[in-house]
């Protein structure tokens, strides 16, 4: 168990804070490190956080990595993080095939995880590892960060106001001309678009069409074009819902869309700029003139909201969080296994 697992009175009375290891260290885990260190320096953070420790298969890597973001601990393998008393909550920063192996490695050592997005590589490999969270009482959570951010609200709160009328469909896309990240193009790693990019669309749809409402897919028409190592290159999705809704997906890795977010409704329209990383709300009328814009409110990276979200379940002793709860993972794991099903695409280890 957690040190501080269950115990906020504890860390209130004796000043702790949770200890957050990064697992990784490639690209995304400098992005998570810049975030940790930003937090540790705000004042709404600086008393619940503190960047602990950096683990990679290197020594040499976790040691630079750790000293370029003033961590106090580096590991040169997983095991040690595991291994340390002192690691609250653990990062995991690792290619998609690897996070149910790890996660379960984590929590078996008495460590709470956020995982990063795609939370595992198929339906499969999350039940194995929620599992494991619910036999063990720690927290484990998906880090897909819009799911977090204050813009959720946002957004939720304009389609429950009335003022883009009854919801009727909506559209969300993603792409980046990413194919010269290796990992992206191997099958053995899960690689491809979906589980990395178009992952960010599915989640959009699913907070703003079913957050709010039973409504479930009844049908999906869905085609899709792969690389030459087999996996997904990009891919177009349309969702039918039993109330007659309609929501279309798509995602690239071969090029770079406008990653825009659009809600439609019988009264107008709500436009997110960035599914990703939302920058701003726009509100539209029958005739597409614009009657409002939202700002979304200022942040540290974007990040911050899921390590939050994460450390108080820690506290408070939650294995889930209330932004992305379990069962909300592994409906968009399902649809991601359902899509890829109709591509006929399965992954070498599957």
């Amino acid at each position: 168990m957690s040190r501080l697992n269950g115990n906020r009175a504890k860390a209130e009375r004796e000043g702790l804070k949770v200890n957050v290891a990064i697992l990784g260290a490639g690209r995304i885990a400098h992005s998570m490190a810049k975030t940790l260190l930003a937090m540790s320096n705000d004042d709404r953070y600086k008393n619940l956080i503190a960047p602990y420790a950096v683990a990679a298969r290197d020594g040499q890597r976790a040691a630079e990595f750790a000293k370029q973001y003033g961590f106090p601990v580096s590991y040169g393998s997983y095991d040690e993080l595991m291994n340390d008393p002192n690691v609250d909550l653990v990062y995991i920063a690792t290619p998609h095939s690897l996070h149910a192996e790890q996660g379960i490695g984590c929590l078996k050592a008495g460590k709470n995880v956020l995982v990063e997005k795609s939370f595992t590589a198929n339906t499969a490999q999350a039940e194995d590892l929620l599992r494991v969270a619910n036999e063990t009482g720690l927290t484990c959570t998906e880090a897909i960060w819009p799911r977090y951010m204050p813009s959720r609200k946002l957004i939720d709160d304009v389609i429950a106001s009335g003022q883009i009328g009854e919801v009727k469909a909506a559209s969300a896309n993603l792409g980046y001309a990413v194919i010269g990240k290796p990992r992206m193009l191997d099958p053995n790693l899960a690689g491809g678009a979906l589980l990395d990019v178009g992952v960010y669309p599915l989640n959009f749809l699913d907070m703003a069409l079913t957050d709010t409402s039973d409504r479930t897919i009844d049908r999906i028409e869905t085609s899709m074009l792969p690389y030459e190592t087999g996996v997904d290159a990009q891919s177009s999705t349309t969702m039918f819902y039993d109330d007659g809704v309609m929501a279309m997906a798509s995602s690239s890795m071969l090029a770079t869309s406008d990653r825009t977010g659009v809600v439609w409704g019988t009264e107008g329209y709500l436009m997110c700029q960035n599914v990703n990383n939302p920058e701003s709300l726009d509100i539209y009328d029958t005739e597409h003139q614009l009657k409002g814009r939202i700002d979304i409110p200022a942040q540290l990276t974007g990040y911050e909201y899921e390590v939050a979200s994460a450390a108080n379940a820690v506290l408070d002793g939650r294995i889930e969080c209330p932004e992305m709860p379990h069962a909300d993972t592994l409906k968009i794991m399902r649809l991601m296994d359902r899509l890829r099903a109709a591509w006929g695409l399965k992954y070498p280890f599957e």
